[in-house]
């Protein structure tokens, strides 16, 4: 069985464990998730299963999406993502999966995209120290400083750390415990918090590092 899903972020709250204690967790919509393709080494190249996750009214989809979607019989869905794979056996087009995928005790990667900040300067992007408060500066309290020599090489290389558009990339947070699994609600609980804000998308699949 695939251990892949795409959910929605709903917000976080706390649990209690058998002793007692306050766990804190990130609910997730984790389903259903359709597979609406399968690929294979022979015909792609590589292992993989698309998932479809989010339906949504047809006047909300492109003709291509719809059709690519009406081959498996699935319904209209907002959301499709590919999960690298190795093991494709029991996975077939139109398939549904659920959260009942994962059990309480698994490890998981979460994969979303972080909350976009806008323009940050150097200190609140990077965390960068600033400049002197005092002896006679009066406007460069909040300056990355220097960004690099004169004459040689006579530029700023690329990658410099800088003010800029700040958040909004894709995240992943590694090595997350399942809490809670509620299979009817498809909801899944992990410990800790995930990339994004509430109502966005993110992946589930298991652990890179177990």
């Amino acid at each position: 069985m695939l251990k892949g899903l795409i959910g929605k972020k709903i917000g976080m709250t706390q649990i209690f464990d058998g002793d007692g204690r306050a766990v804190p967790v990130t609910l997730i919509e984790a389903g259903p998730c359709f597979v609406s393709q399968v690929k294979t080494v022979e015909n792609d190249g590589y292992n993989a299963v698309q998932l479809a996750f989010d339906e949504v009214k047809p006047k909300r989809l492109s003709k291509a999406e719809l059709g690519h979607l009406k081959t498996n019989k699935l319904p209209p869905v907002r959301t499709l993502r590919e999960f690298r794979t190795n093991k494709l056996d029991g996975i077939n087009a139109g398939d549904e999966l659920d959260a009942s995928v994962f059990e309480v005790g698994d490890f998981v990667d979460v994969i979303g995209t972080s909350k976009g900040k806008g323009f940050a300067g150097a200190m609140k992007r990077w965390g960068f120290g600033g400049g002197p408060m005092t002896h006679g500066q009066s406007d460069r309290q909040r300056s990355p400083g220097s960004s690099g020599s004169g004459t040689t090489p006579g530029r700023v290389f690329k990658g410099k750390k800088r003010p800029g558009r700040m958040g909004n990339v894709r995240v992943t947070s590694s090595h997350i415990r399942v809490a809670m699994v509620d299979s009817e609600r498809n909801l899944i609980g992990v410990q800790g918090s995930v990339p994004g804000a509430k109502g966005g998308t993110v992946m589930i699949k298991a652990a890179r590092k177990q």
